[in-house]
């Protein structure tokens, strides 16, 4: 607005002097060599001198700015010539061809020197190349300029984190941090770095700046600030008790389902015999997660109450979510405990059809503490190994025996979870180990028997009679002294031969109507006759086979006492000849 109010009072101006030029009386001359102009209105002949001074300026001006239009015209070519390679040289390196990117990052060097894109194209094309120095120098240049700064610096972040230096990554991430607090990849290291050396003020500071920047939002903050300060608990549970509670409690107002603050926390109110509130955090936690931790802490509110008392208050807190593992695991525990081994067994008979680890090994100390059966707690021992794995705490496929706040692999926050682990997951192959015959004989179950068939077994055959002793043919293979019969097999009635004695009385009615009782799982030979146990020597004496060469009596050869270095010559001569000679 303010430029067409000027621009109408210049039009203004010049019409004024114009109508005053032409209001003048005289006359104007102009005398150049031999051309006279006269006009009796100078107001044209004072026009035609202005138009063709501006021409004349016009022309003298464009002779003179001839150079700098040549060099603004040759520096565009280059510039352009240099952005045209940058181009090509970052799509050579998005499909990694290492040659092109080497050949557009040399052009760009000539053409664009001084573009920052230049230098990030050569970075680049030394980093696809393997040339660390390269592109360390690279990134150097870069850090050195104002605008590329923080660029430089992330890439010789990542090259110390290629070299495996991270007292150098951690000063470079700390510097871009100062320059830049919103830089997210800084404050993870930086973040990361405090939390490596237990500096939980300084990793507390950083979340803080983080969600002040608007990197995370107000969920993330509160739960993150809830694990760091878990951590700084559970460092301190037993030098400083005091910070250990208040960081605690803060971890528990901001994570309420944090497992570990929830556990700590349970166990800083029932020291403080507030029972009530310490139940009430582990309820809230084991709705949202189930963990044994969970169970223990529960199950210990209250100090100094009986394995009995203990497990009503695991079967109450397991029933607040039915059907899961963790709460038939801790049922199964306390009531080990408290050996009341039939709730035991039906907390953990729906999982035994596929059993874990910790489900197996449950049953094994069923079996050994119930019964001292140490045959079926072996057989359970042996499933555990094959069996599947239960939840740990997992972190980009790092397992860990504890909770941790960060995870060792990425330096992620809050990146442990309570989970089963990839590698344990199932699959469609089958097992690699197939049960052995020990495990089914062993698991199978308890047959129960009357006592009075067990009592009556059949007395041993009399070795007059010809069915018995009736040798074995070759052909049957000789079943092992404890292995069970088929059922097949004990179905079928004995051989009887072709022609069966006059003599032989024929077998009552009532013994063929009755049912067959049960074999044994382990039964006697009835081929063998049964011989007296011979007396076991108090000293048993050491024979030695025919094929034993036997110790031998000079001990083991120490290699270290024999004399190292060459063997002594022979003597030679005619006292070496004589002296084997006589030999």
């Amino acid at each position: 607005m303010i430029r067409i109010i000027l621009f109408l009072l210049l039009i203004a101006l010049a019409a004024a002097g114009a109508a005053w030029l032409a209001d003048q009386p005289g006359d104007l001359v102009l005398n150049w060599g031999g051309l006279r102009l006269t006009s009796k209105q100078p107001m044209y002949l004072l026009g035609l001198v202005i138009v063709v001074a501006m021409v004349a300026g016009v022309i003298l001006r464009g002779l003179w700015k001839i150079p700098s239009h040549v060099r603004r015209g040759r520096r565009e070519r280059r510039h352009a010539r240099g952005r045209h390679a940058i181009t090509q040289g970052l799509l050579a390196i998005g499909h990694g061809d290492s040659s092109a990117a080497r050949a557009h990052a040399e052009v760009a060097r000539r053409h664009a020197g001084g573009d920052p894109l230049a230098l990030l194209l050569h970075a680049q094309s030394a980093q696809l190349d393997g040339d660390r120095d390269g592109a360390q120098r690279a990134f150097r240049a870069m850090a050195e300029r104002p605008d590329t700064r923080l660029l430089g610096l992330r890439g010789l972040f990542i090259e110390a984190q290629r070299a495996d230096d991270p007292v150098a990554a951690v000063m470079i991430a700390e510097e871009a941090l100062k320059m830049s607090p919103s830089s997210s990849w800084a404050s993870h290291a930086v973040l990361g770095f405090c939390c490596a050396k237990g500096d939980w003020a300084g990793a507390l500071s950083i979340i803080d700046n983080n969600q002040a920047a608007g990197l995370i939002d107000k969920a993330t903050y509160r739960r993150q600030r809830g694990v760091l300060l878990a951590a700084r608990a559970l460092e301190f549970e037993t030098v400083d008790r005091d910070l250990s509670r208040a960081s605690a409690m803060e971890a528990l107002k901001l994570a309420p389902t944090l497992i570990p603050a929830a556990v700590l926390a349970a166990k800083f109110e029932s020291e403080a015999h507030q029972v009530r509130r310490a139940m009430r955090i582990v309820e809230t936690a084991w709705l949202a997660q189930p963990h044994p931790d969970l169970a223990d802490a529960y199950s210990h509110v209250r100090l100094g109450d009986s394995a009995r008392q203990r497990l009503v208050r695991v079967e109450t807190l397991a029933a607040k979510t039915p059907g899961h593992i963790e709460g038939a695991l801790a049922i199964a525990r306390a009531a080990i405990d408290a050996t009341e081994f039939a709730k035991a067994r039906a907390a953990l008979e729906p999982f035994t059809a596929a059993p874990t680890q910790r489900v197996a090994l449950l049953m094994a100390e069923i079996e050994r503490t119930e019964h001292g059966d140490s045959g079926r707690a072996r057989a359970w021992t042996l499933r555990a190994v094959r069996a599947l794995h239960d939840p740990v705490w997992t972190a980009d496929g790092y397992v860990s025996d504890r909770w941790r706040p960060v995870s060792p692999v990425t330096g992620r926050l809050d990146a442990f979870q309570w989970q089963t682990p990839v590698a344990a997951l199932p699959s469609d192959k089958g097992n690699a180990i197939e049960p052995s015959p020990f495990e089914e004989a062993m698991l199978a179950p308890r047959r129960v028997e009357p006592p009075k068939e067990v009592a009556s077994e059949p007395p041993p055959p009399r070795p007059a009679e010809p069915v018995e002793v009736k040798p074995v043919e070759p052909a049957a293979p000789t079943a092992q002294d404890n292995a069970p019969l088929p059922a097949a097999t004990e179905a079928e009635p004995a051989p009887v031969q072709a022609d069966p004695p006059a003599s032989e009385p024929a077998p009552p009615p009532a013994a063929e109507s009755a049912p067959p009782a049960p074999a044994p799982l382990f039964r006697s030979r009835t081929d063998l006759p049964k011989a007296a146990p011979a007396p076991i020597p108090a000293v048993i004496p050491i024979v030695r086979a025919p094929d034993d060469p036997g110790v031998d009596e000079d001990g083991a050869v120490d290699e270290f006492a024999e004399q190292i270095g060459p063997p002594k010559a022979q003597i030679g001569g005619w006292r070496g000849f004589l002296s084997r000679l006589g030999s």
